[in-house]
Order: C-alpha cells, then structure tokens, then sequence
C-alpha cells in the first residue's frame, strides 16, 4: 500500500470510532434527559420502574431474567 491509501484507511477509521464515540454520547445525554424530565419520572412511578443496572451491558438480551 502507498501512503495516500493508507491515509485513506486511517481517515475512515479515526471517523468510525468518532461517530461510535459520538453516538456513546448522544444516547447517554438523551437518556439522561428522559429519565430526569417530568414525564419520564412520572412514566416511571407509573410504571413502577426501578433502575438498578450497574453497566451498559446490563441492555443486553443475553442479560434478561
């Protein structure tokens, strides 16, 4: 490989884990933003809703009981 292909390689993967980084983000702010907002907390008293996840793998399917 020549070096303008692998700025090319380099470029599409420092963008990759930027937007996997930024997608991190916007899911934690807008998850954080639902469960402290009026509606949210009153879907879950309504709900009964009782969050004791300890990590993010705790979403995962495997994880359900």
């Amino acid at each position: 490989m020549n070096i303008v292909n692998t700025s090319i390689v380099i470029s599409i993967v420092v963008s990759i884990v930027g937007l996997i980084a930024l997608y991190g983000v916007i899911e934690a702010a807008v998850r954080n933003g639902i469960n402290s907002s009026i509606i949210g907390q009153f879907l879950e008293k309504r709900n009964e809703i009782e969050e004791d996840k300890k990590s993010f793998l705790d979403d995962d399917l495997d994880n359900k009981n």
